[in-house]
């Protein structure tokens, strides 16, 4: 009589255990990202009249984006668009850490311009106190992007 051993199967591949490779240019982003925000700071703390608050909110949320898009790209994820929103449930989704606790105050940053539509956009003109909270929480932001 012959006995088999039970040999156990190999464990199947998820879609949890593939790792995307990063996506190109990523370390151009991030790059990109820091420039925007040291701009926008030195520009902030210089109180150089041609940086208007529209001005510095606009390089603010760009550097955000570009360093957000620079951490998802090495990872090899995307956001499905590049609002605030999006970039931040992007970050839940992929790297929840880096956003936890600051989830309201980056999709805070929506609310002072809706430009999708051209037709009823909206734009709210952020004071100089406001910039400056945007900038430290950015500067927090890039910080954890960079540490994780």
């Amino acid at each position: 009589m012959l006995h088999l051993q039970h040999q156990a199967q190999p464990a199947l591949v998820g879609f949890a255990d593939i790792r995307p490779p990063a996506i190109d240019d990523w370390q151009q982003y991030r790059l990109e990202g820091q420039q925007y925000l040291h701009v926008a700071q030195s520009a902030f703390l210089l109180e150089k009249k041609a940086f208007t608050t529209e001005i510095l909110y606009n390089l603010i949320t760009m550097a955000i984006e570009k360093l957000v898009m620079a951490s998802l790209m090495e990872i090899g994820r995307l956001p499905y668009n590049h609002t605030m929103h999006d970039l931040v449930a992007a970050l839940e989704q992929w790297l929840p850490e880096v956003i936890k606790g600051l989830e309201e105050q980056v999709r805070n940053l929506d609310t002072y311009q809706d430009i999708c539509d051209p037709y009823s956009c909206t734009i709210r003109i952020p004071t100089r106190e406001e910039i400056e909270t945007m900038l430290e929480l950015a500067r927090q932001l890039k910080q954890r992007l960079a540490s994780d």
